[in-house]
């Protein structure tokens, strides 16, 4: 019996010393945490931390504006509300507040509206680099590392709590001129900041060095032997509803070639789901659940294929009106190029009172077509070949003299060096033709006559495998 209590003794002196320790600590150490978590900031502090140690964590985090000095006084909220902060959790005498990581902010508020603006202003500063690129995905190990809220991405970098500064940098800032100050939280670092939809390349300036993303699995190497990490704000989001039962999700389509295997869908909110950035213009896809291929159910614009089915059909950006006219007894005139691949089953135009025409909708670029009346292929009346677009015209190529020319066209690898394709006009005393480059290395040649020659005006060229030389232009600045 008293080995009994001896123990028992044991047991109430050990439990009321971890209690007195526990609350000792407490005493010592108020809790204070400004941390990451699940996409949103949260604020956790104590009812009881004194007021020289909340100043402290205020001044530490920048957090003046939101008036945590009368929230914890009086439970007041109302400051926090405004700023799109809410009250998550209350235990004891701690407290956290909750707001998730990106957005735009009260915009009620006239003060923020003029915030707003100028954040427009910087995103037409941020604008992204157009490299050609169809489509893109992001691959992340952590969810919070890049969180997209409307035309705001903040970006988290977690960890490197003993850094003095760090700076992010991109393609965004023209790298280090304009390097934005990232926000020190209690669980990493922060920035928000307004992005357009596109491609960015970005790196961390942890106290003077530079370092690549660890938590993003997409980098590129600029050429230089630098790598870069790699960010698409996106501008779609592929869902199919239901199938929670499926085990695998594929999209596939026109702008990744129809790979099965790439762009693995995640279930998330009773849908399957895949952010992606896709660059204007007119595409087809479909879902391939465990194996087997299905359109969207929730899409209901699609196009025929070749395997007597049909497509889904997606549209980004603004339609050009393909138009014919005449042709008002033909039974059928099919719109066939290099935007859809060629194809010949596709592409139906519709007749109108004085001929036929089809919206569709094309990016900025290049391109080269045909009509196929009642089966019959149909090209360019002069030259016997395809009929060129251009659509967003941002360079002029100019030739001067050879006024007595017949015929002057401009080749490159922008248009697979046809030479019959981009007819150049004279205006004036030169040969000129407006066509769509983006960033990047050009090489291109004018034939005058059939003659090819290099641009007597550009003393940049390299030589080819004629050793004839191609006359080079470097593009920069082009946006998506």
């Amino acid at each position: 019996m008293n080995s009994i209590r001896k123990i028992l003794s044991k047991c109430f002196f050990l439990c009321v010393l971890v209690t007195n320790t526990l609350l000792f600590s407490y005493a010592q150490a108020p809790v204070k945490l400004y941390r990451i978590k699940d996409g949103s900031m949260h604020i956790t502090l104590s009812k009881k931390i004194t007021p020289a140690s909340l100043d402290s964590f205020i001044s530490k985090y920048s957090l003046a504006d939101l008036d945590l000095i009368k929230f914890i006084k009086t439970g007041n909220t109302d400051s926090l509300n405004k700023l799109g902060w809410l009250v998550s959790e209350i235990e004891h005498d701690v407290v956290s507040i909750s707001k998730p990581l990106a957005g735009s902010d009260n915009l009620s508020n006239p003060a923020n509206k003029i915030i707003l603006t100028q954040k427009e202003m910087l995103a037409a500063r941020f604008a992204p680099i157009g490299n050609g690129i169809t489509f893109g995905f992001n691959r992340f190990k952590n969810t919070t590392s890049f969180i997209e809220q409307d035309a705001y991405v903040t970006v988290f970098l977690s960890g490197y709590l003993n850094a003095k500064e760090i700076l992010l940098a991109g393609s965004f800032t023209n790298w280090q001129q304009n390097a934005i100050a990232m926000k020190k939280t209690d669980s990493g670092w922060l920035a928000t900041i307004p992005l357009t939809a596109g491609k960015y390349w970005y790196k961390f300036i942890v106290d003077g060095n530079w370092i690549t993303d660890k938590a993003n699995l997409n980098t590129e190497n600029d050429g230089e032997g630098n790598d870069n990490s790699v960010f698409y704000k996106t501008n779609h989001v592929f869902k199919l509803r239901d199938l929670n039962k499926a085990k695998k999700i594929i999209v596939a389509g026109s702008f990744n070639n129809w790979n099965e295997k790439a762009l693995k869908m995640q279930w998330k909110d009773s849908a399957w789901q895949l952010p992606v950035y896709i660059a204007e213009g007119t595409y087809t896809y479909r879902f391939i659940a465990d194996g087997k291929w299905l359109t969207d159910p929730d899409n209901t614009e699609k196009l025929p294929n070749e395997f007597n089915e049909y497509n889904s059909v997606l549209r980004i950006g603004l339609p050009y009106v393909f138009k014919l006219d005449g042709y008002t007894n033909a039974k059928k005139i099919v719109l066939m190029g290099s935007f859809n691949s060629w194809k010949d089953n596709e592409l139906f135009m519709a007749k109108t009172a004085t001929g036929w025409q089809l919206p569709y909708t094309l990016g900025p670029g290049n391109y080269q077509y045909r009509l196929k009346i009642d089966d019959q292929l149909t090209a360019d009346s002069i030259t016997g070949e395809n009929l060129s677009l251009v659509i967003n015209a941002n360079y002029r190529f100019t030739l001067k003299g050879y006024a007595n020319a017949k015929a002057v066209y401009a080749a490159g690898t922008f248009n697979n060096w046809n030479p019959a394709i981009f007819k150049m006009k004279r205006e004036g005393d030169e040969w000129v033709y407006d066509v769509h480059l983006s960033n990047g290395k050009h090489l291109y040649k004018f034939i005058v006559d059939g003659n090819w020659i290099l641009d007597p005006a550009n003393k940049l060229w390299e030589n080819n495998e004629h050793n004839t030389g191609n006359s080079i232009i470097w593009i920069t600045g082009v946006k998506n």
